[in-house]
């Protein structure tokens, strides 16, 4: 079985544990994941079966979309609710005030990665440091923020939906709100609900691609590959040219209708997806970048 399968991960488990569940339920010896997930996160987790995992870190990731719950007045080590309470704090602020700062943290800003992050540091996880009670010195990453909402719901408790570039921390996120309100806030609840053109609506749970697979119709939850590459223009090549980029062979770029810009291409014969092509700058040739094969 080879292409995309939109997992739906539950919580209290791992990324590793629900993606080596799903390849014994798809029984599947090669299965990765696209963005790992903390095992308190639920959401939207695409997993690349077969000859699809060839083509994992060229899926689009530059935006993804968040779902989150936060509680001011809070602050833990690991910046969210299952981590060490280090200090709290009284202050009431008007919900009002806290909504408005939503404007504060769009566009580009900068953040400072937890230590509690899979981050490494002279090639040890921040987060195996933290378990050690050590913290490092981190330098602040740019991140943007296209769209951010918050609502109040009781008390000191919030939600927020946040679109988002790749690599932005919504636990960080939250922690910089409750600082910017002077009370301090934690994370109490993730969920992403939209990574590498998957949409939360499009996936299916363990459970639900179980009974799909006893039902002899999992199938009908595997995304095409090349659907997922969509943001890469797509090229119709001869026969002969089929032929020669499935061995892996350049195609010369004058003789490869459609080539313009230089890029990755979608590459297809006889409508069918044969893998990405790069047409570099400087270059007279349509080179591989990845075949597509069913293994």
């Amino acid at each position: 079985m080879t292409g995309i399968i939109p997992l739906k991960k539950g919580m209290d488990i791992t990324s590793f544990f629900a993606v080596n569940k799903l390849r014994r339920i798809a029984e599947e010896k090669k299965a990765g994941h696209t963005g790992t997930l903390d095992p308190n996160a639920t959401g939207v987790l695409p997993v690349a079966l077969g000859g699809a995992t060839r083509f994992i870190e060229l899926l689009p990731t530059h935006v993804k979309e968040y779902e989150a719950r936060f509680r001011l007045g809070v602050e833990t080590d690991t910046l969210d609710i299952w981590g060490q309470v280090t200090k709290t704090c009284d202050k009431d602020v008007e919900p009002q005030q806290v909504e408005e700062l939503a404007e504060q943290f769009t566009g580009e800003i900068m953040q400072l990665p937890p230590m509690y992050s899979a981050i490494r540091k002279d090639g040890v996880r921040l987060y195996e440091l933290a378990r050690q009670g050590k913290e490092v010195e981190r330098t602040p990453r740019k991140c943007t923020i296209y769209q951010l909402k918050i609502q109040h719901i009781e008390g000191r408790d919030y939600a927020l939906t946040c679109r988002c570039s790749a690599g932005t921390y919504i636990r960080t996120l939250i922690s910089d709100i409750g600082d910017a309100v002077g009370t301090g806030a934690v994370m109490t609840a993730l969920s992403r609900t939209y990574a590498c053109g998957v949409s939360i609506d499009d996936c299916y749970t363990l459970e639900e691609l179980q009974a799909m697979k006893d039902e002899d119709r999992l199938s009908e939850a595997l995304i095409p590959i090349d659907r997922l590459l969509e943001c890469y223009p797509a090229l119709r090549v001869t026969d002969n040219q089929a032929v020669r980029f499935s061995n892996g062979g350049d195609l010369m770029a004058q003789r490869v209708k459609g080539l313009k810009d230089y890029g990755l291409y979608r590459v297809y014969g006889n409508e069918k997806f044969l893998g990405l092509g790069e047409y570099a700058e400087g270059s007279d040739s349509l080179a591989v970048k990845r075949v597509y094969n069913e293994r």
